[in-house]
């Protein structure tokens, strides 16, 4: 039997480290990256969990604007939403939270409700204007009267009240009152800006409980619009004239 041929060593490719490397660097470019799997079942609960909690706000709204805080029970709002207390008490930590999570959902869909009406509208007094008129249409509504304003500073308390309050439907008036006393020409800092917003959200929050608690809510409605254009009429006289002293508007205590 022939031998076998010797190797020579001369001839053999080296097999290095460094070589290893670029081949397997080469090989990467070639392999499609994957994203990692999530873990199975993981996104269904989170699903799951977020419909739970979004079902308990809904009934809760249902019941709390039908029957009132005080007598919407945990029995009934889980038996609507069809879960266990378990599952309420697992995203709330009792009914006043659960509440609160109601108020914030309406007062939310306020805010929403003026900026959908705004948008789009350029003249600053017309935008003012329609705002005050979606705002007192929202307040009219049978949810947000039993809600924020039966309701609201009783079970949330005065001061959790205002800020839920300001989160909210503060920001949108905010916005229209600083449009508003640009176009008066008035350079006015932020501290005043935010001074002026108070007074005017402070009156049309008192206005809204003035039409919900009248006899005649569309009637109401129609004298706080009116009282209020003569307010924004007595501001846009003030455009172009040199009536109010900067100095003066822009002084604090």
């Amino acid at each position: 039997m022939p031998s076998a041929t010797p190797r020579d060593p001369a001839h053999e490719t080296s097999v290095t480290p460094t070589r290893v490397g670029r081949v397997a660097k080469s090989v990467s470019k070639l392999v499609p990256k994957v994203p990692p799997l999530p873990v199975p079942g993981s996104s269904r609960r989170a699903a799951y969990s977020a419909s739970t909690k979004k079902s308990l706000v809904e009934v809760a709204l249902e019941l709390f604007t039908e029957h009132g805080y005080a007598n919407a029970s945990l029995d009934a709002i889980v038996a609507g939403a069809q879960v266990t207390k378990g599952a309420l008490y697992h995203h709330f930590s009792g009914k006043q939270a659960l509440f609160e999570a109601v108020f914030t959902e309406v007062e939310g869909s306020t805010a929403r409700a003026v900026q959908q009406a705004i948008k789009g509208v350029k003249d600053p007094w017309e935008q003012a204007l329609t705002g005050l008129r979606s705002f007192l249409e929202v307040v009219q509504e049978p949810s947000y009267r039993r809600i924020v304003i039966q309701d609201g500073p009783a079970v949330l308390g005065y001061e959790r009240y205002r800020e839920q309050e300001e989160r909210s439907a503060f920001a949108v008036v905010e916005g229209i009152v600083r449009t508003v006393l640009e176009a008066t020409g008035q350079r006015l800092d932020d501290a005043m800006v935010t001074t002026f917003a108070r007074l005017f959200f402070g009156a049309l929050s008192s206005a809204g409980e003035a039409v919900t608690e009248s006899t005649d809510p569309i009637a109401a409605a129609g004298r706080v619009e009116a009282a209020i254009g003569f307010i924004l009429t007595g501001l846009r006289s003030l455009a172009g004239q040199s009536g109010v002293d900067d100095a003066t508007l822009a002084r604090q205590d």
